[in-house]
């Protein structure tokens, strides 16, 4: 099975959600998202395919994320895409879906 994970090695999560993906035998594409952040098309189509929206993969710890508090989703996936670190991570698709796997776990409802 392929996978993509938008990955943050630093993040605990999406290294566990990694992990994951590699004890399925999942052939993983590793897309480390701050160094190369998808474009909007791409970031839309993820969240479209997930059932998200921008404001559910808002990482709300950032200090960026405290002036998005009354955005739109427009203005929501605008920072993201200018600020990637914006993005709440891991975000992974498969060709059963995407999904933010926090908690990492929830990998398994794309294997």
């Amino acid at each position: 099975m392929q996978a993509t994970i938008y990955h943050n090695p630093r993040c605990s999560k999406s290294r566990a959600a990694l992990a994951l993906l590699r004890a399925a035998d999942a052939d993983v594409t590793i897309v480390e998202y701050l160094k190369t952040p998808p474009d909007r098309t791409t970031l839309a189509a993820l969240l479209a395919r997930g059932g998200l929206g921008p404001r559910d993969v808002l990482r709300r710890t950032e200090p960026g994320a405290a002036a998005l508090t009354g955005a739109d989703d427009a203005a929501i996936l605008d920072a993201m895409l200018a600020d990637p670190i914006l993005m709440e991570r891991p975000l992974v698709a498969t060709a059963r879906g995407v999904v933010l796997a926090r908690p990492p776990e929830r990998v398994a409802d794309i294997l």
